[in-house]
C-alpha cells in the first residue's frame, strides 16, 4: 500500500527553558489513501503534535513528513480539521459557519463571491446528511453540543479535503451522543471516501471507526505498535458489545498500561 500520509523518523521538541520539551522522537507511521486510522497513547504522548505535523501547523526539528507525496512544509490545504471544541463563530449562523473554509482555502476563495449560490446548496445538503436539515439558519448558541460538533465536521468537509484530522472531536459529549456521532462519521466517510487520523482518547471509539489503530509510547512519544482491526464493515454499533471487539479493546489497554510504565 502506497501512504498517502507519510510520518518519517520525525523529531519534534517544542521550545522553552531547560532545554525545551521533547514531543516526539523518531515517530514512524504511514497511512493509506482512503484508510481510517486513530492514534491512542497515554495522555501528554504526543498525539495531538502529530496532527500539527501532518497538517503542517509546525515542522519537525528532524525526520520528514509528506501528505499525498508532497512534502508538508507549510498549512495543508487538503486537509480538513474538527477539534474537541466545536470552535464556532456565534455571529455566523449554522451555514454562514460551515461555509467558513470556502471563503478562506482556493481555488474555493477566488470563486466563493460568483459561485455562492452553488456553495450554499452544498453547505445545506452536507448538513442534510447529517440530520440538521433545516438548522442553517440557526446560531451556534441555539445548538446542543453533539449538533455543534456535527456542525463542525460539515465545516471540516465542506471544501472537498482528502484528508480529515481529527483531535478528540467526540470527548466533551455525552456517551450516547458520541456513539451517534461515530455513525455519523462512519456514514460520511463511508460515502465520501476521504482519508481520516483519529486522535483519541477513547479505546471504543478507535476500534470501533478505525481500519488501523497505532498506540503511541510516553513522551517523547512513538509508535509502539499497530493493530489492525478485523472486524467486516459496515459496523452497526452493536459490534461494540461482542467478545471479538471487547478482546481488541482489552488488547489496546494492556498495550498502553504497559507503555505507561515504561
Amino acid at each position: 500500500m502506497v501512504a498517502f500520509v507519510d510520518i518519517d523518523r520525525v523529531t519534534l521538541t517544542y521550545k522553552g527553558g531547560n532545554g525545551g520539551v521533547l514531543a516526539l522522537r523518531d515517530t514512524t507511521l504511514s497511512v493509506g489513501k482512503g484508510e481510517f486510522a486513530a492514534v491512542v497513547g497515554p495522555s501528554g504522548c504526543g498525539k495531538s503534535s502529530l496532527m500539527k505535523l501532518v497538517t503542517g501547523l509546525r515542522p519537525p526539528n528532524e525526520g520528514s513528513v509528506s501528505v499525498a507525496g508532497s512534502p508538508v512544509d507549510g498549512p495543508v490545504s487538503m486537509a480538513g480539521m474538527a477539534f474537541q471544541n466545536p470552535n464556532m463563530l456565534p455571529w455566523r449562523t449554522v451555514l454562514n459557519n460551515v461555509m467558513l473554509p470556502l471563503e478562506i482555502v482556493e481555488p474555493h476563495r477566488s470563486r466563493f463571491r460568483a459561485h455562492k449560490a452553488e456553495y450554499r446548496a452544498q453547505a445545506e445538503a452536507l448538513l442534510e446528511t447529517v440530520g440538521l436539515g433545516g438548522f442553517g439558519a440557526r446560531f451556534p448558541w441555539e445548538l446542543s453540543g453533539g449538533m455543534q460538533q456535527r456542525v463542525s465536521l460539515c465545516r471540516a468537509l465542506i471544501h472537498q479535503p482528502d484528508l480529515l484530522m481529527l483531535d478528540e472531536p467526540f470527548g466533551a459529549l455525552d456517551a450516547f451522543t458520541r456513539e451517534e456521532l461515530w455513525c455519523v462519521l462512519r456514514d460520511l466517510w463511508q460515502r465520501i471516501g476521504f482519508t481520516v487520523i483519529l486522535v483519541t482518547h477513547d479505546l471504543r471509539e478507535a476500534a470501533f471507526l478505525a481500519d488501523t489503530v497505532f498506540v503511541m509510547s510516553a513522551r517523547p512519544g512513538r509508535i509502539v505498535s499497530t493493530h489492525h482491526i478485523d472486524l467486516p464493515r459496515p459496523r452497526d454499533i452493536s459490534v461494540t458489545f461482542t467478545p471479538e471487539f471487547t478482546s481488541i479493546v482489552h488488547e489496546l489497554r494492556e498495550k498502553i498500561a504497559e507503555v505507561r510504565k515504561a
